[in-house]
Order: C-alpha cells, then structure tokens, then sequence
C-alpha cells in the first residue's frame, strides 16, 4: 500500500492507495496556520488513522508547500512560512518512527500527472500552481527534477518580465525579495485585487461568476491577471520550453484559463510560434497527494 501526504497551506490531505493507483482511502483536515508542531501532529494522525482503518501499512511520501535545502535538510521557499528553517523531514521522521520521503508539493504534482495524468506521454512537463501562492515543478521521463539547489521550477520567485510602470515598483514578497510572481499571479492575489477596488471580500470563483454575467471591473481584473500569468510562463518557454503545461491550484477550476492563456504566453515568447499544451491536472486536487503516494515507486 502506498500512503500520500499532501501538506498545503489550507488543507493536509492523506491517501491510500495500491500500487495500481487505485484510491483506497482519503482522509482531509484543515491545516493549522502557523501551527507548525500542530500541522506535524495532524500528518501522524491521518497516517495512523489510514493504516489503522484499512488494516495495512504503507510506504509514506510526505509533499510540502516548500523544499528542503540541499545540505541542512531545513525547510525553505515555503509560502506556509512556519516551516521556514525547520526541520521538517527530521521531525516527521522522528514523529512517524518510519522511514519517510519528502519532496515539494509542486514536484509531486509533476510526477504525478507525468505518471498517469495530463502529462502522461510527454517528456518534459511543467507543472503550474496556482492556487493561494505561485509554484511550479518539472518532471523528466516521468520524475521529478530537482536540480542541485532543490529549486527546479520556482517560476513563483522570479520577477514579473515586462512590467507596466505601474508594476515597476513590485511588490514585497514573504521570500524577502520584491516584485516576484508569487505577488502578482496568486488566486490570493487576484481576490487582493478585487478587495482593492471594491473593498468587498469575495473568492476568485465569485468574482468569476461577475465576470461572466459582464460584469467589468472582475472582466478587467481577469484580463490583467492573465496577461501577468502568461508574461511569466513566456521566460518559461524561453528558456525550457516544455512540452507541456500543466495547470493545479484553485484558480485551474476557471474553464477560461485555457482559453485565453495559450494565446496570450505566445504574444510574450522569442518563438513566433506557440504550440506547447495548456491543460487542467487530470487529477485536480488530487494529483499533490497521488505525487506523494508515487514517491515509492521508483521506475
């Protein structure tokens, strides 16, 4: 049996499933912001309460919101930052009592839809999230590349290409760092914006359903939040030029993102062509956690 984690910043997320790939059982609880021993304490719990309820147990992968540096092991890139410095692999190990792997949750989305998802068939796939913050991982022949320093696809940390005047100044990114894409092409961003404007608080599917009644304000925020996507994705393609994107994270459930996006990464690309496929996970929610669970599973 293999067991998943998938340790998000909203929801930690366990499965069980056979080495087929077929779900066995799933289990969910809310993640406790800035709780770090407490979100520790909820990856053990849902581990047991999975064995214990199937009556077998399994090999354990564990994906986080971050990565691990390459020497120290201590957590890093996480938008959750309350495993910033942690030793997160260490502590899950010690609290588990089993041997463990622990990769990026964005690597896990990779491996996950290169294996038997959207990506299946494909090289080189770019996995992009998009959900309360920017990630993104890359799989190989079906792996997740890491890269030496642990940061193979961190397309979120990179600064928005192109800017407008009125995106020159940036904006402060957790990383430390200012004007990365995290802060310009978040779901929690496009929801800021909306607040900005309106000063109401609504959930990016609200301010979708806005846009699609013509509303035009949210008509304009969306048209400005794709244009930022693509501009980023575009140093992507310049530069690995995958042979596939694949879209996780809340805001890959708006059915326009496929639409627009493509045509819009290819006005911003040194190619004069764009031919590369956008294309929701196969999986949803649920290729993080399935990543996880294939850490196992070495081909």
């Amino acid at each position: 049996m293999l067991i998943g984690i998938d340790w998000g910043g909203t929801k930690i997320e366990g499965i069980a499933m056979d080495p087929s790939g077929d779900e066995r059982l799933r289990l969910r609880e809310d993640t406790p912001r800035g709780d770090y021993h407490g979100c520790v304490e909820i990856v053990v719990d849902i581990i047991a309460r999975l064995e214990r309820e199937i009556g077998e147990t399994g090999s354990i992968g564990i994906g986080i919101p971050g990565s691990l540096e390459p020497r120290s092991r201590l957590g890093k890139g996480a938008s959750s930052t309350w495993l910033l410095g942690q030793p997160v692999e260490k502590d899950l190990r010690e609290a588990i009592g089993r041997d463990i792997r622990v990769e990026n949750d964005a690597d896990c989305l990779a491996a996950s839809e290169a294996r038997d998802g959207a990506g299946a068939g494909y090289n080189v796939v770019f996995a992009v999230i998009l959900g309360s913050g920017i990630g993104g991982g890359v799989a190989v022949g079906g792996r997740a590349h890491h890269g030496p320093n642990n940061s193979a696809g961190e397309w979120g940390h990179s600064p928005l290409p192109l800017p407008h005047l009125d995106e020159v100044a940036g904006r402060p990114c957790y990383c430390g760092k200012t004007g990365c894409m995290e802060t310009w092409g978040s779901g929690r961003d496009f929801e800021a914006q909306y607040a900005r404007h309106t000063g109401e608080h609504l959930k990016a599917a609200q301010i979708m359903d806005l846009a699609r009644r013509g509303d035009r304000l949210p008509n304009l925020l969306w048209e400005r939040y794709v244009d930022r996507v693509a501009r980023g994705l575009s140093v992507v393609v310049n530069t690995l030029d995958p042979d596939i994107f694949v879209i996780g994270g809340g805001m890959s459930n708006v059915v326009e993102l496929y639409d627009v996006l493509p045509h819009a990464i290819g006005r911003y690309t040194f190619s004069t062509v764009f031919e590369t496929p956008v294309r929701k996970a196969a999986h949803g929610d649920s290729s993080g956690v399935r990543g996880a669970a294939w850490l196992w599973v070495d081909e």
